[in-house]
């Protein structure tokens, strides 16, 4: 009796919440306020951080900029800065390092208040065949691409349950999706990361914590210089997608409390593929979209890798 009353109720919900992603798809939610609120972004010193940073300035929230690049974070401040009237912090943090983020974290909580949107944008890339990878490097992806994600979480998480308000952004990849040639260590973490931030949206859904927003995304190669020299080889359907763009995808994706952003569209059937397809059928596919050569001429940005330590802090 159990079995066919949990299955009426069960078909009666997917019913609904399917009539009413279709209502959603032709009139969006309203888009939420963030003026006021505690925006923490990691990775703050370039690329898509910067400009997340730059946009939430422009709509009244407090910034809060970690990166473990001093130089370029304290210039994210000053064009942070230049956007208006605008509260925003910067904290030099090895996202690594597991006992810096939660004293940095101890810090921010101090001198600015609790965090209410949390960004895990940093990330790292070492471009390299697995076996030419030093083990160093391997639990370097993981310690900041994934591992970073556990610590800012249950640094500034609690806060957040207790008011029942927040929101957490996973930014992975398309290679947290799909495994690609020469990104074991980095595809490996981005799927961990994935992992983690879909995990803890379903334990905060279950605990009835529906009013901390979970916004996963997943975009492909950007021009950041984290992929300098990987090129795609048909741009008309996977091209390098411009930061600036990808930046209002993921904007608008958090405004509209979206749980998933998959950037570009064309990634969505390449994902569907994969799971209907064969395993030739998939190399095949690959080699067709050009898997084989996207990281033949691998550059990277400079410094990408590079340790550093004694975190300083800088605020206005």
């Amino acid at each position: 009796m159990n079995v066919i009353v949990d299955t009426i109720i069960f078909l009666g919900k997917f019913l609904y919440y399917f009539l009413e992603s279709l209502v959603y798809k032709i009139i969006p939610k309203n888009k939420k306020k963030v003026s006021g609120e505690i925006v923490l972004i990691t990775g703050a010193g370039s690329g898509l951080g910067r400009l997340l940073a730059i946009h939430f300035a422009k709509l009244g929230a407090i910034l809060v900029l970690w990166d473990i690049n001093q130089e370029g974070n304290m210039e994210t401040f000053r064009l942070v800065k230049e956007t208006g009237d605008v509260k925003v912090f910067a904290y030099k943090c090895d996202c690594s390092n597991r006992q810096e983020v939660y004293r940095v974290a101890g810090q921010v909580r101090k001198e600015v208040g609790d965090v209410t949107i949390l960004i895990n944008n940093a990330g790292i890339v070492t471009g390299k065949p697995f076996l030419d990878i030093p083990d160093h490097l391997v639990e370097k992806s993981f310690l900041v691409n994934a591992f970073a994600h556990f610590w800012t979480c249950k640094a500034f998480l609690p806060a957040m349950i207790k008011l029942n308000r927040g929101h957490l952004v996973c930014i992975s990849s398309v290679a947290g999706l799909v495994g690609i040639k020469g990104l074991s260590d980095y595809s490996a973490s981005k799927f961990a990361a994935l992992g983690f931030a879909e995990s803890l949206f379903l334990e905060l859904t279950m605990q009835k914590k529906t009013e901390i927003k979970t916004t996963i995304v997943c975009p492909y190669l950007m021009k950041t210089g984290m992929f300098d020299g990987c090129t795609s080889k048909y741009s008309f359907l996977l091209p390098s997608l411009e930061p600036e763009y990808v930046a209002k995808k993921v904007l608008d994706a958090i405004l509209e409390e979206r749980v998933y952003i998959i950037i570009p569209k064309f990634a969505y059937v390449a994902l569907i593929l994969k799971q209907i397809i064969s395993t030739k059928m998939m190399i095949a596919l690959g080699e067709y979209l050009g898997a084989d050569t996207f990281m033949a001429s691998f550059k990277g940005r400079e410094k990408a890798n590079e340790l550093q330590s004694e975190p300083e802090r800088k605020h206005q």
